[in-house]
């Protein structure tokens, strides 16, 4: 199956066969996946980096001129 058709699947809320996906309980299948592995790892040094110069962008502008 090519990508353009596994995402008019998915926006179309039906799996291949035509059936409706249950998107909420798909939804927590995903969630609970991720909380039980990578939910509980830590922030790698970079992400951390990132985060505070983002961070500090934000407050530089919302400071008055």
């Amino acid at each position: 199956m090519s990508q353009s058709a596994i995402k008019v699947e998915a926006m179309s809320g039906q799996d291949g066969a035509g059936r409706p996906v249950d998107t909420r309980s798909l939804g927590e299948s995903l969630r609970s996946v991720y909380e039980a592995s990578i939910d509980k790892l830590p922030i790698p040094d970079s992400q951390v980096d990132l985060i505070l110069r983002l961070r500090s962008k934000e407050r530089a502008l919302r400071r008055p001129n």
